[in-house]
């Protein structure tokens, strides 16, 4: 499904609070980028926040689930900001930041991983 450039200008719009961030189109969605670290995207035309035990209780409490590829059972940790919290820029700003921090923790224990991995 191509992406909806309109769309895509809105969400762009709406992280205005959040800071830099940079995006681009990716695997017919659009990846969110911060310091080259993948915390959301635009999957299957909505936009989706990166999830994980820190912030899933947010996403829960509006009855947001994982997304999953169509065609597979195999769910991704990325939740669909619901239409209340895209809309208000401060509190998308506040949810964008916890995805960051998920997805850079999870980054950096990768990263360690990698590096213990390699020493063995």
């Amino acid at each position: 499904m191509p992406v909806d450039q309109q769309y895509l200008d809105y969400v762009v719009d709406q992280l205005s609070e959040f800071g830099e961030f940079s995006h681009k189109k990716m695997f017919g969605g659009v990846g969110f980028f911060r310091e080259k670290i993948f915390f959301a995207g635009i999957m299957d035309g909505v936009f989706r926040l990166r999830v994980d035990d820190e912030n899933l209780a947010d996403f829960e409490a509006y009855g947001m689930s994982a997304w999953g590829a169509k065609g597979r059972k195999m769910t991704m940790p990325y939740y669909e900001v619901p239409e209340e919290i895209l809309a208000d820029k401060e509190k998308l700003a506040e949810w964008t930041n916890k995805a960051y921090q998920v997805a850079l923790r999870i980054s950096e224990e990768k990263s360690k991983k990698g590096k213990s991995e390699s020493k063995s």
